[in-house]
């Protein structure tokens, strides 16, 4: 039942999280052609604060609860299970209304520290978000804690759906309309109608969420009323509890918006100690942060999938003192993680630039440059998954400060790198690649011994390691074959790099079927594995 609820949780909100993830892109281009330049200049400060506001209030309370329901459910306290839940809401609630006071009565003074006075009305229009999302985030972790990933994705699509329509609709009209807002321009007007869409999408995900909710509600009821266990535990000791296992992980999950925050100025002014000009420096730090850096999300998506289902099993596992159901858990956790991430790193790195190329076809000079930044990120991937997939794992066994630690040792690490390196004027931005891939490398080797030690896993590499890198590096030379015949015969760079990567799908999925990386057992537990596995088998694949 483990590897069912892992490999089943993981492909649902991998479909769901690649979904989001597409119509985010969506929404970002037609928005940036709608308002300009000027309009994104007030619409990146506010959505950047939204993003590192909402650390906060929703990465590590959605953990403690998925741990603790989970926890309490394994041992039949379904009662308690709904006080973890009902205590969570509450909390998430204060957070919520917290940070929408803040953010709404002071946007003037926080744009100011931005130096952008005109990102205040992007700022008001998404202060809404910062109340509705913690809310939303409540009851995911809720119905993760019960293995049930179905609520999570469908409000995650919602949520984005109504952000990008409402989004769109909203910088258009008020875009239009000099009468609203008189005191702003037109791009800023814009702006806000864009950071509105997040209000929008956290309005929907919640709705969407309640209405899975109160479907259940009479058989969460009933649940209770079996529950045997009457006691109930002292609402502030549970409180507490959520607190403690909250606060690491929120900890953790803000050390990177952080360095994104503080790694600006520090690489511009290193770069501009070089002796690039400050218009130059900029351009190149927006080559690594605007143009290589946002494809590490993609794959992210991926991993992050099978971090989230994984926690809960982790949990229900250990409180049931299941050593082999532990260590299984773990193998299996890992095994995804390296098929499904693997392929990705390593497609980066054959097609860098014919990718970059194809998304960014009017900034190419920017995009060839930005190439080798994509490249030392993707190798660095690897590392960060194994620290995903690590991260959530000793979250689930309530060693939340470990990787904490681990990862603010690799941060530390990437700052000395990115001062140094990217101060010589041949290295420059590659410098503060090469610092991510350092960082990364040393959370997930320490992160791998810290479980070694706790759980007594050893991790199968021909399995989990060698079989995914060995099927990848075909991939990737196949891929980069492709893409040079392909490029020759048409000129169009667009052309070979769709077909080099559709080949490279193919390729994968073959090598990955022919070579017993996955296995039949394990393929029909994903939602139509079965038919899959079916087809396959008549056409003498597997």
């Amino acid at each position: 039942m483990t590897k069912t609820s892992l490999v089943k949780g993981t492909a649902v909100l991998a479909a769901a999280g690649l979904f989001v993830k597409f119509l985010g892109a969506f929404f970002r281009i037609p928005l940036a052609n709608m308002i300009g330049a000027a309009g994104m200049a007030s619409y990146a400060p506010a959505y950047s604060l939204y993003n590192f506001l909402l650390v906060f209030s929703t990465a590590g309370i959605p953990v403690a609860v998925s741990k603790m329901v989970s926890e309490r459910q394994a041992d039949g306290r379904c009662r308690e299970a709904a006080q973890v839940f009902h205590l969570s809401r509450m909390l998430m609630f204060m957070t919520g209304i917290t940070g929408f006071g803040i953010v709404f009565l002071y946007a003037e003074e926080i744009a100011g520290l931005f130096h952008v006075p005109g990102a205040s009305l992007s700022m008001r229009a998404m202060a809404p978000a910062l109340f509705l999302v913690p809310l939303v985030a409540s009851y995911r972790g809720y119905f993760q804690g019960m293995n049930n990933m179905i609520p999570t994705a469908v409000s995650q699509i919602t949520e984005q759906i109504f952000r990008v329509a409402a989004g769109l609709t909203m910088a258009m009209f008020l875009k239009d309309n000099v009468w609203i807002f008189d005191g702003f321009t037109w791009q800023q007007r814009g702006a806000a109608g864009g950071c509105f869409g997040a209000a929008a999408g956290g309005l929907g995900g919640l709705l969407a969420i309640l209405i899975m909710y109160l479907m259940v509600r009479r058989q969460l009821k009933e649940r209770i009323r079996q529950d045997r266990i009457r006691r109930r535990s002292s609402s502030l000791l549970l409180l507490k509890r959520i607190l403690i296992i909250a606060l690491p992980v929120t900890l953790g999950a803000a050390i990177m918006p952080i360095v994104g925050l503080i790694d600006a100025g520090v690489v511009a002014f290193r770069l501009q100690a070089s002796g690039w000009e400050k218009e130059v420096a900029e351009d190149l730090y927006g080559q690594l942060t605007g143009f290589a850096a946002p494809l590490i999300g993609f794959p992210q998506i991926l991993i992050q999938s099978v971090v989230v289902s994984l926690v809960p099993l982790v949990a229900a596992a250990k409180q049931k003192k299941d050593v082999f159901l532990l260590r299984e858990t773990l193998q299996t956790g890992y095994r995804i993680a390296m098929i499904l991430g693997m392929p990705c790193a390593i497609g980066l790195i054959a097609l860098a630039k014919p990718i970059l190329l194809l998304l960014y076809p009017t900034q190419k000079a920017s995009a060839i440059h930005a190439a080798p930044c994509l490249q030392l990120l993707g190798l660095g991937f690897l590392a960060l998954a194994i620290v995903q997939v690590s991260t959530g794992a000793l979250q689930g066994m309530g060693k939340q400060l470990i990787p904490v630690r681990n990862l603010f040792l690799g941060v530390v690490v990437k700052f000395a790198l990115t001062w140094s390196l990217t101060a010589i004027p041949a290295v420059n931005i590659k410098g503060a690649a090469l610092g991510n891939a350092a960082a990364y490398t040393i959370a997930a080797v320490m992160d791998v011994r810290a479980l070694r030690r706790t759980t007594g896993t050893r991790v199968n590499m021909i399995q989990t390691f060698w079989k995914p890198a060995l099927c990848s590096v075909i991939m990737g030379l196949s891929a980069a074959f492709c893409y040079g015949i392909l490029y020759g015969w048409t000129g169009y760079n667009s052309i070979a790099c769709l077909g080099a990567v559709t080949a490279a799908v193919f390729i994968y999925g073959i090598l990955i079927l022919r070579t017993g990386t996955i296995q039949k057992e394990e393929m029909r537990r994903i939602p139509a594995g079965r038919k899959f596995v079916s087809f396959c088998e008549k056409i003498k694949l597997w």
